[in-house]
């Protein structure tokens, strides 16, 4: 979502549509302001204490609003609010009835879908998505599934619902030499296998290690990259770090913390596959950037992949958590060059038509558009 933020708002500036980000205080010594380019401003609200932990966000989220909402009385008008995730849309549902200004969503993800993928969220948060769909005056969505989700799980108006998939940076993200990749990362000529991912059950880095162990392959090398994230983070990778060794597999999985975003195309390149095996996804920027590189992708057949993955033609989905499908698909991949090549260059092909010039364009004119409709109501 950071990735999504920062790149769209990059582009949008380029595309000549001023924006201000709003973020909570993470640290003490961040600026009030930061101009990070011409037309992209980053504020920093205060809203509880600097180091609160990510379940304990929902406690803040009046105050950040009320930061917020002062900022924007402050300094000047704007035309549209665009709230990123369940949390900036309860503020920015507020702060639409308070300054009567338009309000478009994007959630990234959504709790009754995370539920079906057996990742239960709290019910507050259940309703608060429910009541923020109802009122945005646009909702966007990623891909043609979450646009389904949307309807058919919080009832959203399909009049409101625009399709408007994310895009990747080409200049970092493109085909390069996987020898120099595996050289500048210390790997060798052996079958690495890429996960890139928070560690948490939600992205199944269980099932990537199981494909690992059925694999077979004594030299094969699992790169799986990210960190533990939320409450049940920690306890994640040492379930995971627990597998590894049962499955007699802990010798080649490198575990590598999270990387700056433009270094993840060096890990792209250095693989042979890279495996996406999450419960639910969106839309799947890792799919995305893997395909950008020419590294075929082996990714579970949910939300956004089944868009980002052609189904033989630029790598595979797979139905199922069962790690030896994943690992079937693999072998193919690591025992056959042409294919491998053949997907990869299919891969590279699919991935030329997703830019984020062109998602900045779409939104440029959803929100000029905008400013001509009468705003959704609700009740508040």
């Amino acid at each position: 979502m950071n990735v999504y933020v920062r790149e769209l708002v990059s582009s949008l500036a380029q595309a000549g549509v001023r924006s201000q980000v709003y973020v909570r205080r993470w640290a003490a010594d961040l600026p009030d302001v930061v101009d990070v380019e011409p037309g992209f401003r980053v504020v920093h609200v205060d809203a509880g204490p600097h180091d609160l932990a990510k379940e304990s966000l929902p406690e803040v989220v009046e105050e950040f609003t009320d930061g917020v909402t002062r900022d924007l009385l402050e300094h000047g008008p704007v035309d549209a609010l665009h709230a990123n995730y369940w949390l900036s849309g309860v503020a920015g549902h507020r702060i639409k009835h308070t300054l009567g200004l338009p309000l478009v969503s994007t959630f990234h993800t959504l709790a009754r879908v995370k539920a079906e993928a057996c990742d239960p969220e709290p019910q507050r948060r259940i309703d608060a998505e429910t009541e923020v769909i109802g009122c945005s005056d646009v909702i966007l969505a990623n891909s043609p599934t979450e646009a389904a989700q949307l309807r058919t799980l919080y009832g959203a108006d399909p009049s409101r619902i625009e399709i408007v998939p994310p895009g990747v940076d080409h200049a970092f993200f493109s085909p390069g030499d996987r020898r120099g990749a595996r050289a500048a990362l210390g790997l060798g000529d052996h079958p690495v296998l890429l996960f890139v991912g928070r560690i948490q059950p939600l992205k199944g880095l269980d099932v990537a290690i199981g494909a690992l162990a059925e694999l077979g392959d004594p030299d094969a090398v699992l790169v799986a990259v990210g960190g533990p994230s939320g409450a049940d983070g920690p306890a994640e990778l040492a379930r995971v770090q627990r597998l590894a060794l049962e499955r007699g597999v802990a010798d080649q999985v490198r575990f590598v913390p999270p990387q700056p975003h433009h270094l993840l195309s060096t890990y792209y390149r250095a693989a042979d596959v890279t495996v996406v095996p999450s419960r639910s996804e969106s839309f799947g920027l890792v799919a995305l950037e893997s395909a950008a590189c020419g590294t075929p992708v082996v990714a579970a057949a949910v939300g956004g992949l089944r868009t980002l993955v052609d189904d033989g033609a630029t790598g595979f989905l797979v139905d199922g958590r069962d790690p030896a499908d994943y690992a079937g698909h693999v072998r193919r991949i690591l025992a056959d060059d042409r294919l491998a090549t053949t997907l990869g260059d299919a891969a590279v092909a699919l991935a030329r038509g997703y830019t984020w010039s062109t998602t900045a364009g779409r939104l440029r004119r959803l929100y000029a558009d905008l400013s001509v409709r009468s705003l959704v109501d609700c009740a508040v």
